[in-house]
């Protein structure tokens, strides 16, 4: 963790994307929706997601987003996220955004789960809030909208 707070680091991704975009981004979630609380996020291959999810969560598969809790900790570091790139650019293409925006959407649903918010057992709080906060951040659809 950086002294300004929450971190991206890219691991195997493409020159062009726009990092800066993305650290602003993080930096704003921080700020906004987790009250100040720095997080780390890791932005990198599916094959790194799948290794990770395979890991932590004992499923053998790829996925667009993970994210891991540091646990109780009031004023403190809120946990990580890992996000595949890979992912995030065949869900740009498929919902027509840029893939930037489909990473700062994989990032916001991060930062909500690293929240407490859970969307398969809490009766739509989660929606309700990635909602709101997707309108206040200009963000397209988030990924709970996609599966209803």
């Amino acid at each position: 963790m950086s002294a300004e707070g929450s971190t991206v680091t890219f691991r195997h991704v493409s020159a062009s994307l726009r990092r800066r975009s993305i650290e602003r981004f993080a930096r704003r979630l921080q700020l906004e929706v987790a009250r100040g609380r720095p997080f780390d996020c890791l932005v990198t291959t599916d094959s790194e997601l799948r290794h990770l999810n395979r890991d932590f969560r004992g499923t053998d598969r790829a996925t667009d987003v993970l994210s891991f809790p540091a646990g109780p900790s009031p004023r403190g570091h809120l946990g990580d996220i890992a996000v595949s790139v890979g992912r995030a650019s065949a869900q740009a293409r498929e919902f027509g955004h840029s893939v930037e925006q489909e990473i700062q959407i994989l990032m916001l649903h991060g930062v909500l789960h690293l929240l407490g918010m859970d969307h398969e057992t809490d009766c739509g709080r989660m929606a309700r809030a990635e909602k709101q906060w997707r309108a206040g951040l200009g963000l397209p659809n988030g990924l709970i909208e996609r599966v209803r």
